[in-house]
């Protein structure tokens, strides 16, 4: 399934548009990682851990938005938005959604 940002698909032509797609993702970080994650931030560097759980949510939740757009005959997605938003007691949740038009490009 072809995905993009942008809201047409260079050299292909969008036959019909099935409307918004959506998915959701919403991780905890564990102590663990949030004890290595401010030893990094306190003596600088990037948080190995905290950034491998920010790529599964964000996988995660274009899954689901693919997931989605293909039952309901979607060949390709256009138009993604990716948000990111820390939830819960001291942001120790973290939520990515992605959403975009499910669309039915030309074969």
């Amino acid at each position: 399934m072809i995905t993009t940002t942008t809201n047409d698909i260079q050299g292909q032509i969008i036959t019909n548009y099935y409307g918004v797609v959506t998915g959701e993702a919403i991780i905890g970080a564990n102590l663990f990682k949030d004890l290595f994650a401010s030893i990094t931030d306190l003596v600088g560097g990037r948080s190995g851990s905290y950034e491998k759980v920010l790529r599964e949510a964000k996988e995660n939740a274009m899954q689901e938005m693919l997931h989605n757009a293909r039952s309901l005959g979607a060949n390709a997605v256009v138009g993604i938005d990716l948000d990111y938003e820390t939830i819960g007691d001291r942001g120790s949740m973290l939520m990515v959604s992605a959403s975009g038009t499910a669309v039915r490009i030309q074969d």
